[in-house]
């Protein structure tokens, strides 16, 4: 099984348009198109599952570049998720610097 990320996709792409240009490759198992939780639109990217990685690698081929809406797709291997978690973010102290301490008032 190969996991397949889209991203570039006409915010108008359905999970039926990207399986029919996939399946023009092989055999599709799964194709999700994330979309904005607000607005039920699509977010531009998705993820295609192809069981055969011969299959996979020909529409990855074939379709990384091609126009698609009117928009060049990005299609590629998708990479494992990292274990980290989420970003980078800076914890509590947005000022910088050492622990955040309590400022005593200046009069």
């Amino acid at each position: 099984m190969k996991n397949i990320f889209v991203g570039n996709l006409d915010f108008g792409a359905t999970e039926e348009s990207v399986r029919a240009l996939f399946e023009e490759y092989g055999a599709v198992e799964r194709v999700s198109v994330l979309k904005d939780r607000d607005t039920g639109r699509s977010r531009g990217f998705g993820f295609v599952e192809m069981s055969n990685a011969d299959e996979a690698d020909r529409a990855i081929n074939a379709l990384n570049g091609f126009n698609f809406g009117g928009r060049a797709l990005n299609v590629n291997e998708a990479r494992p998720k990292g274990d980290g978690g989420g970003g980078g973010g800076r914890g509590g102290n947005f000022r910088g610097g050492g622990p955040s301490r309590r400022r005593e008032p200046r009069w």
